[in-house]
């Protein structure tokens, strides 16, 4: 793991260590806010399988329906029979959180109105029954978008939140626990360097002062 380019002081070294406690931090939310997220996902996973299994199941039953009521109606009377809509529907866009993640809510209003656009005599019961079974499954058609967009938005955050996660894990942590070792072992160096040039400079005032004192000694004796 390469080190950082800094200069091996305290200052740094202070530095360094606040932003390794912080990343560390950091780290350990972002991978809780993960977890709590997949976990999330995986309600919303299985809501939106749910939901599929069971509309792919009614929307089976009404389109076998529809299919026997085209066979014994003409293409006329099916086109003029639903040519005409007899319901509106308001839906209402809104935002929700999931995990700070801002994910749909759409709400269902109206449906006022009569279910079916057209005389009882000009049709069979084959379509009413798709008609009434389509009718039921409008709000679990618009749940399930609401549910699978949820999902989707889900999955890439939480990818999104991995990556980060092993990028504090495998790079920077790693990194600034490698550049605060460099910076620790240099001040330790430069202080072993500085006390053996203390020690040096004590061993010459001392060996300078040995030599002053044999002079003085020898002073006296050199002039007899």
């Amino acid at each position: 793991m390469a080190i950082m380019r800094v200069n091996p002081t305290r200052m740094e070294l202070k530095r360094l260590k606040n932003r390794l406690k912080t990343a560390e931090r950091g780290h350990k939310l972002l991978k809780d806010k993960t977890d709590e997220m997949v976990r999330q996902f995986i309600i919303y996973a299985n809501r939106n399988r749910r939901l599929r299994k069971e509309l792919e199941r009614e929307l089976g039953d009404a389109m076998k329906n529809f299919v026997l009521a085209r066979a014994v109606m003409s293409p006329c009377q099916a086109e003029e029979a639903l040519v005409y809509p007899s319901r509106t529907v308001t839906l209402a866009c809104d935002k929700k959180s999931v995990m700070s993640v801002m994910v749909p809510s759409i709400k269902v209003s109206g449906g006022d109105g009569a279910l079916y656009p057209y005389g009882f005599l000009s049709v069979t019961d084959e379509m009413d029954s798709s008609i009434a079974t389509l009718n039921t499954l409008l709000v679990k058609l618009i749940e399930l978008a609401e549910v699978e967009k949820t999902t989707n938005m889900l999955a890439d955050e939480i990818e999104k939140n991995k990556r980060r996660v092993n990028a504090l894990e495998h790079v920077m942590i790693p990194q600034l626990r490698e550049t605060i070792k460099y910076i620790v072992l240099k001040l330790e160096e430069n202080e072993r360097g500085s006390l053996v040039r203390l020690m040096k400079v004590k061993d010459m005032i001392a060996e300078r002062q040995l030599k002053r004192k044999k002079k003085r000694r020898l002073g006296p004796s050199f002039l007899l």
